[in-house]
């Protein structure tokens, strides 16, 4: 496990997935981050790289070769090489190997930013295109925070807040794959009640979202958070079921939908970068 810390917080990570596993408080002590109980989800936060979701039968096609891979892709999976930038900033970074171009064609270098700046812990993915072909690819994140972060509360105590939302329309997802059935639900003040039924269909799915911020509150803790995840045009909020923590995952890239056909090149939120291109974006969460 490899740390930062600063007065405010303290995270820990593992170099496996280049994944945070813990983001506390200094004051409080108060564990923000999922336990990562492995009844319920063996994980905390990891990467989604290079797809986001599930494929039709885990199968694409480039340039009309079939290739396999597991939902949400590989480098959560994979051993990350560390930097220890300063006592407030680490980066991990992951290329590509002769296992990885079996499954995925591509030369790549993914960096994962992790940054403490007072009461915020901000993460940024860069990827580099370290190839001579145009490189094809999602990201997204998947944390998972602790609900309820006081042990005498429920989850249902807690509300997520959605800066500017006044109603969500998720796409449902079937066999793994997004389908064009949608369901609305009205907020209150821009207001979610967290209840585990939420999710016993799978995750909340969303195309369209306005918000940039959602934060995890109740009105009988005054601790919290806010995330905030600015140019991802997805979403996706998940728990396993029964289970207290709550997934917040800002996506470029989204599942296959019901009636893909299985093509790299166009599938949907697909994102490409030139030889040599850079590309980078970040979340950061607040916590109070």
């Amino acid at each position: 496990m490899i740390s930062l810390e600063n007065q405010y917080l303290r995270a820990s990570f593992s170099s496996k997935g280049g994944e945070l596993q813990s983001l506390k408080s200094k004051k409080t002590e108060l564990e923000y981050l999922w336990s990562g109980n492995p009844d319920y989800w063996g994980k905390f936060s990891p990467i989604l790289f290079p797809i986001v979701g599930g494929l039709k039968n885990n199968t694409y096609y480039f340039k009309n070769k079939a290739y396999t891979l597991p939902r949400h892709g590989f480098a959560r999976d994979r051993v990350f090489e560390a930097e220890q930038i300063s006592e407030t900033e680490l980066l991990f970074t992951l290329e590509h190997d002769e296992e990885s171009l079996k499954v995925y064609p591509f030369e790549f270098r993914l960096g994962l930013r992790y940054q403490l700046s007072a009461d915020q812990l901000i993460c940024s993915y860069e990827v580099l295109n370290t190839g001579d072909q145009k490189l094809w690819f999602s990201i997204g994140g998947h944390p998972a925070f602790a609900v309820p972060l006081k042990e005498e509360l429920s989850y249902h105590d807690y509300y997520l807040q959605f800066n500017k939302d006044h109603q969500l329309i998720s796409n449902k997802i079937n066999q793994d794959l997004i389908d064009d059935e949608t369901k609305m639900t009205e907020l209150e003040n821009g207001k979610l009640r967290l209840e585990h039924d939420l999710f016993y269909e799978d995750a909340l799915v969303f195309k369209n979202l306005k918000s940039d911020a959602i934060a995890v509150r109740s009105k009988q803790d005054p601790h919290g958070l806010e995330f905030q995840f600015k140019d991802f045009p997805f979403f996706g909020i998940w728990a396993a079921k029964d289970a207290n923590f709550v997934c917040l995952e800002p996506w470029c890239g989204i599942a296959d939908g019901i009636h893909t056909k299985q093509n790299l090149e166009e599938k949907e939120g697909i994102l490409s970068l030139n030889p040599k291109e850079n590309w980078k974006r970040q979340w950061q969460v607040t916590c109070f």
